[in-house]
């Protein structure tokens, strides 16, 4: 799906990631950090694909609100464990959208 996102500006953090073999465990996090990124303040929406590079598209009204996710208990948790679990590689870009327009 496709996120419903405000007028602009808001930004989006960009999670590009290359996954080890094997679940480990992964699924039931991701279902996991999904729903509670929905109860943080400035949340947004989300959008997601895969097909060997991951890329994740988190949206959030403000830069506080994404330092606020990053800092949550629970997802730093999930953090660690990705790197030492989940991926080969990944990079997380944090950007603002300043337009954006569809069809």
């Amino acid at each position: 799906m496709i996120a419903e996102t405000p007028d602009t500006p808001y930004y989006a953090v960009i999670f590009t990631s290359l996954r080890t073999e094997g679940d480990n465990g992964y699924s039931a996090m991701a279902d996991e950090m999904d729903e509670l990124a929905k109860q943080q303040p400035g949340y947004l929406g989300i959008e997601s694909a895969r097909d060997g590079l991951g890329i994740t598209v988190s949206y959030w009204r403000s830069l506080d609100d994404i330092k606020n996710w990053k800092a949550n208990e629970r997802h730093l948790f999930a953090q660690k464990t990705g790197r030492e679990n989940w991926y080969a590689h990944y990079k997380v870009r944090v950007c603002k959208v300043e337009r954006d327009y569809g069809f």
